[in-house]
Formats: structure tokens, sequence, C-alpha cells
């Protein structure tokens, strides 16, 4: 659809917005119809995590139609839990109904969640994955809480450009930028980088404990300990406070972990 006017400062990305990170994106064009479909809502920040067929990629600045800021910008990651390290609210994006206790929320939904939070000086993304398979359960982990959209249950399936579009338009309508007032009074929230340093710390001692056992369910019960922390929409106060438990209970017993 045409009728982009250059002269609209609406056309330029929103530094206030959520960053779109790609896990594991397969094809150049779908990056670039993801970075032409940003542009149009106003988003400006993409990460890729792995692409497969590597980056730059000619393929990707051809579909982009006039959105090469957007690629021109892109940082690549090797990891999910590097890209969204940074930040303090992430949204994963899924088709598929998961064996993980979170918050669930339409785009609409989202856009407004993501509006506040953002309006409140901290930082969000929403994660998309691949192609083929969508995310995995481990990087579904990472996230505060995940964002679906009701369509045909005979075929719900959209393609990536189709699913950064969709959001980024509920995000460009969200008209609500109220602050996140749930962190009211309590700190800062605490990043992913941050959240993700106490739970691999916990996990070491609950491990030596003899907590994760059998190993065949220790994947599942690191992701079930990601979620409960994850719902809490922890603070940095409430890292803090955290990482004393584990050292008081560790002074207790004679040991450290320093």
């Amino acid at each position: 659809m045409a009728g982009t006017d250059q002269s609209k400062a609406a056309a330029q990305p929103d530094a206030a917005a959520p960053v779109v990170i790609l896990v594991r994106p397969q094809m150049g064009e779908n990056i670039g119809a993801a970075a032409r479909a940003m542009l149009n809502c106003g988003l400006g920040e993409m990460r890729l995590v792995a692409p497969r067929d590597g980056w730059p990629n000619p393929a990707a600045e051809a579909m982009a139609s006039g959105a090469v800021a957007v690629l021109a910008g892109a940082k690549v990651y090797e990891t999910t839990a590097e890209a969204v390290a940074d930040l303090n609210l992430v949204l994963a994006t899924t088709a598929r109904s998961r064996d993980q206790v979170k918050d669930a929320y339409v785009p609409r939904e989202a856009a407004s969640v993501m509006k506040a939070h953002i309006a409140g000086g901290h930082r969000g993304g929403i994660l998309f994955g691949p192609e083929r398979a969508g995310l995995e359960n481990d990087e579904v982990a990472l996230a505060d809480a995940i964002v679906h959209v009701p369509l045909n249950p005979a075929f719900s399936s959209l393609n990536l450009a189709q699913a950064v579009l969709l959001l980024g338009y509920e995000w460009y309508q969200a008209g609500d930028a109220t602050p996140d007032q749930s962190m009211s009074g309590h700190g800062e929230p605490a990043s992913v980088e941050d959240r993700e340093y106490f739970l691999t710390r916990l996990e070491k001692e609950l491990y030596d404990g003899g907590f994760l056992f059998p190993e065949t369910l220790a994947p599942t019960i690191r992701r079930n300990l990601r979620n409960l922390f994850n719902r809490a929409r922890l603070t940095d106060q409430d890292v803090r406070t955290l990482h004393g438990v584990v050292s008081t209970l560790l002074k207790k017993e004679g040991r450290s972990d320093v």
C-alpha cells in the first residue's frame, strides 16, 4: 500500500519504543520485511539472534523497501539471553500453548502494558521466534509474559513480518502512556541480566543440594523457577534481597559461593 510521506516526523522511529528481537530468523527477506513493518509503526531498534544466513544480508535490504535505517542499526547476538539482558520487561510471542505458568496477553493488552512500562523510563522488548518452529521453551522462560494472537484455530500461523506488523500496529495505536504504577515506591525493575545472574546462582546451589533431580526433569524445574520469579516482576531491591537470602543460608551452613 502506497502513501509514505517523507515530510512527516511520524515516519521516524520512536526512541521510546520496545526493541524487536528476531530469534534465529531464517531468511534475509523476512528480516527485511520485518524492518519495513517496524518502521511503518515507528519502531526502530532491531536485534537479531543467530540469523541463519548470517548478517548483513543483501536480501534483507532489498525487501526492506526503504527501511534500511532499521537494518543498518540492527545488532547481532549469539543467544537470546544476551539479546534481552539489558531489558526489564520482555514479552514473548507464541502461537502455541505452553506448559508454563505466565501472564498472557492479546496484542492490544500487550501494547498497553509495554506502553506504561516504557513511559516509566524502563526498557522493554518483544521476542519473535524463527519462522518454522517458533521460540524454544527456555527462551519463553526468559520472558515476563507471553503474547498470543487469537486467530482461526484451524489456521493461526503468521509469517514473521505479519507478526511484527500486528504487534507494532497495536503499539502505535496505544494511546495510554501512563507510567507503570506497580513499581511505584519499590525501586526499579530488575534487568533480565540481573535476574539471570541470581537464578544461575540459585540453580548452582540447588544442584549441589540435590534439588535438580532427576537429571531428566532438571530443565523443566529450571524453567519453572524462572517463571515463578519472573511472574513476581522483581525489582533491583528484590534481587539484592534474594542474593542476601542465599548468602545467609550458605553462611549458616559454613559454606560460601564466593
